[in-house]
């Protein structure tokens, strides 16, 4: 038998060139299976859920919330910050309009879990100061590849929880917005003491015993008034569960 070949430097390069092309392939797999297989929206009742919403960030362009009102959609949560120190551009301008359109107004916040809760209490009341809101104030905590991947569970509820009690200290309620994995693994055993705000592509007839007060159910709803797809939401209620749900809601 021959000798075991030593492995040279272009051979080592080689390899890796061939371990990235590979992991490049399967993150484009991944991305079509995400875009065109899973869904990313679902029928509701408008009759039975007759309460709805869209949220909205710098992404969305120029929005009119009159149209977005005439389309009979009742409320609005705005992009307001993200992580430490982003400051999304358009909010001023969205809440302003949607103010005057007579929306229901909400703000929220993307959670960066390598950041701590109070850097990001702090962007956040920075962004909504002066601002008049009628829904609590929002924590967007989900998972993705660019979100913290090395910051563990405790950490990152600790995180949450040092930025929810800075906000309700203020005098807000809040709430979570997260994904069924996201309910699992951070908000189910820890956060339920906090409203939730549930991204969820089933309906909400089919989810009876979540104690979510509004749902996403879709990225590709078509509203009057906003260019291109856009995020819908629904109110799990009535319109008079509705009118007491924003009597409860504190702001300071």
């Amino acid at each position: 038998m021959g000798k075991n070949r030593v492995p040279t430097q272009p051979d080592f390069i080689k390899w890796l060139l061939l371990l990235g092309a590979a992991a490049l392939v399967a993150l484009m797999g991944a991305y079509v299976v995400w875009s065109y297989v899973l869904p990313h929206s679902v029928y509701v009742d408008r009759y039975r859920y007759p309460v709805a919403g869209i949220d909205v960030s710098r992404h969305n362009g120029d929005i009119d919330f009159g149209q977005v009102r005439d389309d009979n959609y009742q409320f609005v949560f705005i992009k307001a910050s993200e992580g430490k120190t982003y400051k999304d551009d358009a909010f001023a301008k969205n809440y302003k309009r949607a103010h005057e359109a007579g929306l229901k107004v909400g703000a929220y916040h993307f959670f960066r879990k390598n950041r701590t809760g109070e850097e990001q209490a702090a962007n956040f009341l920075s962004v909504i100061k002066g601002k008049t809101l009628d829904l609590p104030l929002v924590i967007d905590l989900e998972d993705d590849w660019g979100n913290g991947a090395t910051t563990d569970r405790k950490t990152a509820v600790n995180r949450v929880m040092e930025m929810i009690n800075i906000l309700t200290d203020k005098g807000y309620s809040v709430m979570i917005y997260t994904n069924l994995d996201g309910y699992n693994k951070y908000y189910k055993d820890l956060l339920g003491d906090h409203d939730l705000w549930l991204c969820s592509f089933t309906s909400p007839d089919l989810q009876p015993t979540m104690p979510h007060r509004i749902q996403q159910f879709s990225h590709e709803g078509s509203v009057k008034g906003v260019k291109g797809k856009v995020d819908l939401n629904v109110f799990r209620g009535s319109k008079r569960d509705w009118s007491r749900y924003l009597d409860q809601v504190q702001h300071p």
